[in-house]
C-alpha cells in the first residue's frame, strides 16, 4: 500500500527539524506578511537553511503564502517567489488567484498547493484549479467522510485532509482585540501580539466550550473549541487513497506536535505493512492523551457528521 504523506505546520526551523526527525514527510512553514495562521514565523533568510536541512533528511518544505491579498500587499510577492525557487522550496500554498499569477511570472513552475479553507468542497471547483496549474488541494474541514472519498475518486489533483489540530471557524481582516483594547484606553498599539493568544469566547448557552482568539497582522481568527483528531480512523483515509495527512500545529507545544506526528507516523507505517493483520495501538492515542489540553476535547470533526444542506 501507497503511504499517505504526512505534514505538519511548525513554528521554528528548531521544531521543523524536531518534527521531521519525528516522522514528519513533510513540514508548513510562513511569515506573517504572506501566510495566515501559522504557529510561527520562519522569516526569509532562515528558509534556505530549513530547506536544505529538510531535503536531506527526504523530506519537503511548503510555505503557506495564504494570506487574503490587498494591493498593497502585492508588493515584493514576486521577489520572495524567486528566492522560495532559488531556495528549493517543494510548494507554496495558497488561496489567492494573485499568488498563482504571480507564480506564472517565474522563469520556470512552481508548485502550487490551492488552499481555500471552508470553499474547496467540490472535485469541479479542485480540477477548475488544477487546470491552472494547481498540484493539489487541500479539502475544507467541513466535509465528512463520505464526501472526502467521493472528492478524491473525481479530483485531478493529489487530495490533502488535516486530520489533527485546531480548526478556523471564522475571521475578520480586521484586528478586533486590538482596537477593543485600545477602545477600552489601554497601552496597546505596540504589544506583542503573542499574548493574545491567550484569549477565548464562550457562547452564553454553552459556557463549558471555549474558543480561542488568534490575533495577527492579517486580522482577527476565532478557532474551535475542540481538536480533530482521527489517529484511530486513518485506515478509512488510506484506503480511500487520501495523497496527504495535515496535523495543525497551531497553538500547540512543540512537545505535542512531536508526540503527534510520531503516533501518526507508527498508524501509518503499521497499516501500510500489513492491512489485514493491523491492530489499532490504544498507546499511540494514549501519548497524545496525556498531553491534550483537558479543556480542550478530541473529536471527529465533521467526518462522521451527516451533512444536511
Amino acid at each position: 500500500m501507497k503511504k499517505p504523506e504526512l505534514v505538519v505546520s511548525c513554528s521554528t526551523v528548531a521544531e521543523l527539524k524536531r518534527l521531521i526527525e519525528a516522522g514528519a514527510d513533510a513540514v508548513i512553514i510562513g511569515e506573517e506578511r504572506y501566510g495566515m495562521r501559522l504557529p510561527g514565523e520562519v522569516k526569509l533568510d532562515e528558509m534556505q537553511e530549513a530547506v536544505s536541512w529538510a531535503h536531506e533528511q527526504k523530506a519537503k518544505v511548503y510555505v503557506a503564502v495564504n494570506n487574503i491579498f490587498d494591493n498593497n500587499a502585492l508588493e515584493g510577492l514576486f521577489d520572495y517567489f524567486a528566492k522560495l525557487q532559488e531556495y528549493g522550496v517543494d510548494a507554496v500554498i495558497f488561496g489567492d488567484p494573485a499568488v498563482l499569477m504571480t507564480a506564472r511570472r517565474l522563469p520556470k513552475p512552481l508548485a502550487l498547493h490551492w488552499n481555500a479553507e471552508m470553499t474547496s468542497t467540490n472535485y469541479a471547483t479542485a480540477n477548475y484549479w488544477a487546470k491552472q496549474g494547481a498540484a493539489r488541494v487541500v479539502l475544507a474541514r467541513e466535509l465528512n467522510m463520505e464526501q472526502v472519498l467521493a472528492f478524491k475518486e473525481k479530483a485531478e489533483l493529489a487530495v490533502e485532509v488535516q486530520v489533527h489540530g485546531i480548526t478556523n471557524i471564522y475571521h475578520s481582516k480586521r484586528e478586533l482585540v486590538k482596537n477593543y483594547i485600545e477602545h477600552q484606553g489601554k497601552e496597546a498599539a505596540n504589544q506583542d501580539r503573542s499574548i493574545e493568544r491567550g484569549l477565548f469566547l464562550i457562547e452564553h448557552e454553552r459556557r463549558d466550550q471555549r474558543y480561542p482568539v488568534y490575533e495577527d497582522s492579517n486580522g482577527t481568527h476565532i478557532m474551535s473549541s475542540e481538536d480533530i483528531c482521527m489517529l484511530e480512523n486513518l485506515p478509512e483515509l488510506m484506503d480511500g487513497h487520501i495523497d496527504s495527512l495535515k496535523i495543525e500545529g497551531l497553538l500547540k507545544s512543540s512537545l505535542y506536535n512531536e508526540t503527534v506526528v510520531r503516533s501518526y507516523r507508527a498508524v501509518i507505517d503499521a497499516y501500510a505493512a500489513d492491512p489485514e493483520g493491523y491492530s489499532f495501538q490504544q498507546e499511540w492515542l494514549d501519548a497524545i492523551v496525556k498531553l491534550q489540553d483537558p479543556e480542550r476535547e478530541l473529536s471527529y470533526g465533521f467526518f462522521y457528521k451527516e451533512q444536511v444542506y
